[in-house]
């Protein structure tokens, strides 16, 4: 039941995660930076409501004599905006595949990362993951005359925000909501200069952009509660919903080029996934 309930979390967190364009697509008429800082603030309103909501908020006392946690959370709170605003600029701009191809080679740079920083020894088919992985950038570089910057972004700054969260000593809502307090006051600071520009804004606009702020955070929400009921295997593979459902949209909705040469660069994205996917179901057997 327990597996069950993860599994259902997951698909979830996943899930709305690959569905964001319909979101933010919405809010197109708005500029890329203007959304980002809205999501800051309203995404730590809404944590704030959670925390007062469930009562854990006691820690905050504590972290005045803890200022390398705060120096650290507020690194990955740098991140993480440079991941947000990537990604609503890349939506907003016709650029769904790309994003989806760097969430994609995600768990690939991960595995870099693990040996580069956590000096972590990757199996012989994880680096042959990893150099499938790069020779399909190297293809699409090739092919497209210019470095996907785009899906290396995103699967750079994610993966450094993972690997920061990863070490740093604070739970899951906890962080977000000390990122989202970081990142709150300058995006109301930045807001401010540009007054009229929020005083033309329609209700719509203005109910949307209060939406981000459970949209961002839930989803982060779901993915806490799963990764506490499943295995690290089964969130390995769940994670490859987010781009499959991205690429759909890109390509089915959104109608962006896939022609066979790109095909053939997501091809050997797949055909890592698939051998970084059977190295870990064989290395989690025993």
């Amino acid at each position: 039941m327990l597996m069950r309930t993860g599994l259902w979390l997951g698909v979830g967190a996943y899930g709305l995660w690959g569905l964001f364009p319909l979101f933010f697509k919405q809010l197109q008429h708005v500029g890329s930076l203007q959304v980002v800082l809205h999501r800051m603030v309203w995404s730590m309103l809404f944590v704030a409501a959670v925390l007062l909501v469930l009562r854990r908020w006691q820690w905050l006392a504590g972290l005045r004599q803890r200022p390398k946690v705060v120096g650290v959370f507020a690194t990955s709170a740098l991140l993480l905006a440079c991941n947000w605003l990537t990604y609503i600029w890349a939506v907003n701009n016709g650029h769904v595949l790309q994003a989806s191809l760097g969430y994609f080679i995600l768990p690939l740079v991960n595995v870099a990362l693990g040996f580069v920083v956590l000096h972590e020894r990757p199996r012989p088919q994880q680096w042959l993951a990893v150099a499938l992985a790069a020779t399909a950038v190297c293809w699409l570089t090739w092919l497209g005359g210019a470095v996907p910057w785009i899906a290396l972004g995103l699967a750079l700054s994610f993966a450094l925000y993972g690997l920061i969260r990863k070490l740093a000593p604070m739970g899951a809502l906890e962080g977000m909501a000390l990122e989202t307090f970081l990142l709150a006051p300058l995006a109301l600071l930045a807001l401010s200069w540009d007054l009229p520009a929020q005083a033309q804004l329609d209700s719509h606009t203005w109910l949307l952009l209060a939406l981000s702020g459970p949209v961002t955070a839930i989803p982060l929400l779901l993915f806490s509660a799963a990764a506490r009921r499943l295995p690290l295997s089964t969130m390995g593979m769940l994670q490859y919903l987010t781009p499959s459902i991205l690429l759909g949209l890109g390509t089915l909705l959104y109608g962006e080029p896939l022609s066979w040469h790109k095909l053939a660069g997501f091809g050997l994205i797949w055909l890592a996934l698939g051998v970084y996917a059977h190295d870990g179901w064989r290395a989690g057997r025993p």
